[in-house]
């Protein structure tokens, strides 16, 4: 039996549940005998074991399952007979003040919220706009010949051959023997021999490849570096040591052509220059709609919480920023990373699962109220294309649909593209031009 429910918040609601205990001690009773059918003890053959060391062996086991079964169904049926939503799980607690002969139990718990979605015609969206130009595949280009830069020793012939005995530049690949001191006393890390790097990708402390550039082969020089108060080695961050390096060897760095050959290096077969740009900027175009679809989406979520009321059950927040809690204490064990002593408060992550639960409160509400759940022929053509940018798109499509789960996650990125979509029917967009650089994060942002 449950008692009308109690309204204590916005959200929160109580029920008192109650029932007599002979009703548990007749289901207790009932389950220790099913029990005894079974039970095995020393000295009684399978079946013959007193009911009296059945119930010493597994009664506490068995009235905590009745109890929890007993409440569980009446809080269900109470939670169907007063059309509640229940949000999470309800609190349980026994009550001391009950009559004798009746257990008594308070169930606190939440409801979902009302979900009052503004007028989408008045939300204001901006979205974003990127074209892939001649700039950002000639780029893309510098970038994969470097990926494929060889070196050669810097005096012999070559581009690099003239001019005198050569000295070392940005660019250039250097290997030297580098001793530090603090007061003349070495240090721990101070100290290597045949350590190479190359100039100007800043591995070094600026101080230290400045005193490279100019050196010749065998030429040495010392100098004072002085460390950052931030340097990861904290006991010479702050501090200023003496180096002395040795230049041993000195290469240049040799990017090859973009020819035929370096096509062909790049899985273009008849080795076509024009082909290989087409290659570069189809799959350029496809990062960049994934970007911009990725800001478009976040441009609409912004601005559908804005435009929406309502309040976010506690419990689904506190859920959900226990999940991300685990999820990143798994994530940085697969990295190697020892988590055994590192603290995940999961009140670190309470904004972000707020955010979560709100935003879907708000998508639910919008794919029940206007039928925009994910379309079989959706979700198999949002496989189709992720499957273009792998070698064998017949296998990703195997992998995708073997697998109930991942096509669940399939489906839930289409619901929201759907959402997406009904929303900038509906807004007021406007478009904003975004530089290519910006948009893949290399420029910040304004």
């Amino acid at each position: 039996m449950a008692t009308a429910v109690e309204t204590l918040g916005k959200l929160e609601r109580r029920l008192t549940i109650s029932f007599p205990v002979a009703d548990v001690r007749t289901e207790v009773e009932k389950r220790l005998k099913q029990q005894a059918k079974t039970a095995k003890a020393p000295g009684f053959r399978p079946g013959k074991v007193p009911l009296k060391m059945v119930a010493a062996q597994y009664g506490y086991q068995i009235e905590s399952d009745v109890l929890n079964d007993k409440v569980g169904r009446a809080f269900n049926e109470a939670a169907v007979a007063n059309e509640l939503r229940v949000a999470g799980f309800p609190k349980i607690e026994p009550k001391d003040d009950a009559p004798e002969g009746v257990l008594e139990f308070n169930a606190t718990f939440e409801v979902y919220p009302e979900v009052v979605i503004g007028d989408l015609a008045a939300v204001e969206v901006e979205t974003v706009v990127t074209e892939v130009s001649d700039t950002e595949i000639d780029k893309t280009i510098d970038i994969l010949r470097k990926q494929r830069v060889h070196y050669h020793t810097k005096g012999e012939q070559g581009e690099h051959g003239t001019g005198g005995e050569p000295v070392a530049a940005d660019g250039d690949r250097v290997t030297v023997d580098f001793v530090g001191t603090l007061d003349g006393v070495e240090f721990d890390g101070g100290k290597a021999e045949d350590y190479a790097f190359v100039l100007g990708e800043g591995r070094m402390l600026p101080e230290f490849e400045a005193a490279t550039i100019g050196l010749k082969v065998g030429e040495a020089k010392t100098f004072p570096l002085a460390f950052p108060e931030d340097y990861h080695g904290k006991d010479v961050a702050g501090k200023t040591a003496e180096f002395t390096i040795t230049l041993k060897a000195l290469e240049w760095a040799h990017m090859p052509a973009v020819d035929t050959e370096f096509a062909q290096s790049l899985g273009i077969e008849d080795g076509s220059i024009e082909k290989m740009r087409e290659d570069i900027k189809v799959n350029l175009e496809r990062e960049v709609r994934a970007r911009v679809k990725a800001r478009n989406k976040e441009a609409v979520m912004d601005a559908l919480v804005k435009a929406t009321e309502l309040d976010v059950p506690t419990v689904m927040v506190e859920q959900d920023s226990e999940r991300l809690a685990e999820m990143t204490r798994q994530d940085m064990a697969q990295r190697g990373m020892d988590v055994a002593k590192l603290p995940f408060p999961s009140e670190m992550f309470k904004d972000k699962a707020e955010r979560r639960v709100r935003l879907g409160l708000i998508l639910s509400q919008l794919v029940a109220d206007n039928d925009l759940q994910a379309t079989q022929d959706q979700v198999k053509a949002q496989i189709e294309d992720f499957s273009q940018s792998y070698e064998d798109p017949k296998e990703v499509l195997k992998y995708y649909f073997s697998d109930r789960r991942r096509l669940g996650e399939v489906e839930a990125l289409v619901l929201e593209e759907n959402v997406v979509n009904y929303v900038l029917g509906k807004a007021k967009v406007s478009n904003k031009t975004v530089a290519f650089d910006e948009l893949m994060g290399s420029v910040p942002q304004a």
